[in-house]
């Protein structure tokens, strides 16, 4: 075999001179932890850090076993432990680096777990100084960064990988993952390309499959759903239409529905009933309280105008901007499955002339989407859900699911103006509609 592979197999070294004398009773207390015996382990380990507390391996062991039990008891004053002993190992005289590796970036790991990424990024960044030239550390900096949503910061970090190694597959991904979220669409296009192609390890990832056909999308380039067919094929996307990320298996999947297949028949029923109460409330507030419909900040628009004015968001009700529409927040009240879905909005929706909404995919396949048509132009204006065109009518509802692709034209000479209300999709248990995290 080649020296390069030879390199990579190498086992690492983790017992300094101290450690291969006492090699034994080292290697009898991770045969405990090895078999799941998480306290015994600890007491032994225990008693080599009491014995010979310059061990390193001692150390570590003592911080895996204390790992092991904080995960056993879901214990995060115990994972706190652990976290501390993993740095005391570092600062123990004549560690072996492989060691140092080890403890550091589990450390690193453990605080984020906890949530802690202020903690998890200064420990990155010693990993990074003590060892300059490992690129996998910087990679993992990058992603601390990220996590904290400091991408300028990340994005130096992988220019630093790139000027290294330039064919480095993870940090080629994030880094045109950073430049597609600067808008840099084009320029993002070949990191997100090569670094998928690369299949190095961190690389596939749905998010990365998701921007990249996006990108592709928005330059006009078919070759998008070729990226979606593989995505889908890795079991990231239920489908090559269907490709929002948070989902729950299962669930029915189609693009278009009817109230009846919904089973939320009642709503329907209210909404196109009070159409008009509806849509003279939200007319008041534009003429009125304009400045209550903010532009939609999603970057999801190619050119044009369209604002939100939310009611709802996440399951809570924003009481401020329901004084403005008191009878529809009413008459809102008495459907949960709307008001109480915590992966949607209750909101209206205008957009005007000359606006054209990209292709695009809701985040979780866990809600249904209602349309009801308020002011809208007699031609001009049409959605296209998967491989379907539909139009709006006034006092009618139309209902689609986001996670599939979706696309907008307002080609009118008016404005349009509708009241989207989202509800869980009917399959969701009360368990799952209870506890799924929202959105």
């Amino acid at each position: 075999p080649s020296a390069s592979l030879l390199a990579k197999k190498k086992k690492p070294k983790l017992l300094n001179k101290l450690d291969r004398t006492i090699k034994a009773e080292l290697d009898a207390a991770e045969r405990l932890r090895k078999k799941g015996k998480a306290e015994e382990a600890l007491r032994a380990f225990e008693a080599l850090v009491s014995q010979y507390p310059e061990s390193p391996r001692a150390r570590y062991g003592k911080a895996q076993a204390e790992d092991d039990l904080a995960e056993k008891m879901r214990s995060n004053e115990m994972l706190q432990k652990a976290i501390s002993t993993y740095d005391e190992v570092v600062h123990l005289p004549d560690v072996p680096s492989d060691l140092i590796k080890l403890s550091l970036k589990r450390e690193a790991d453990r605080q984020q777990f906890l949530g802690r990424m202020r903690g998890s990024l200064l420990t990155l960044q010693k990993l990074v100084h003590l060892f300059p030239s490992d690129t996998s550390f910087k990679n993992d900096l990058g992603v601390g960064y990220l996590l904290i949503g400091d991408n300028s910061k990340a994005k130096k970090v992988y220019e630093e990988v790139l000027s290294l190694a330039p064919n480095d597959g993870f940090a080629k991904v994030h880094y045109g993952f950073i430049l597609k979220a600067e808008n840099k669409i084009a320029e993002s296009i070949p990191y997100l390309k090569e670094g998928l192609e690369s299949g190095d390890p961190g690389t596939d990832d749905g998010r990365f499959y998701f921007h990249l056909g996006d990108a592709l999308q928005r330059m006009g380039d078919k070759d998008a759903y070729r990226w979606y067919e593989l995505g889908y094929q890795r079991g990231h996307f239920a489908s090559v239409w269907q490709r929002s990320l948070y989902n729950v298996k299962g669930l029915k999947a189609q693009p278009w529905w009817t109230a009846k297949e919904t089973g939320y028949t009642e709503l329907v029923k209210s909404l196109e009933k009070n159409w008009k109460l509806i849509r003279d409330e939200g007319l008041a507030v534009m003429d009125k309280r304009s400045s209550l419909f903010l532009p939609e900040d999603e970057n999801l628009r190619e050119k044009g105008d369209w604002s939100q004015f939310t009611l709802w968001q996440q399951g809570r009700k924003n009481e401020n901007a329901c004084k403005s529409v008191p009878k529809t927040c009413a008459l809102l009240e008495r459907f949960p499955e709307a008001t109480g879905c915590r992966r949607g909005q209750i909101k209206y929706s205008i957009m005007h002339p000359g606006t054209h909404v990209w292709p695009h995919t809701g985040p979780t396949n866990c809600r249904l989407r209602m349309h009801l048509g308020l002011v809208i132009p007699k031609e001009g204006c049409r959605i296209r859900c998967a491989q379907e065109n539909r139009t709006w009518e006034e006092g009618k509802v139309l209902i689609f699911d986001d996670s599939f692709e979706h696309e907008v034209w307002q080609d009118a000479a008016a404005s349009r103006l509708i009241f989207i209300v989202d509800v869980w999709h009917p399959e969701l248990t009360a368990q799952e509609r209870r506890t799924l995290p929202a959105i």
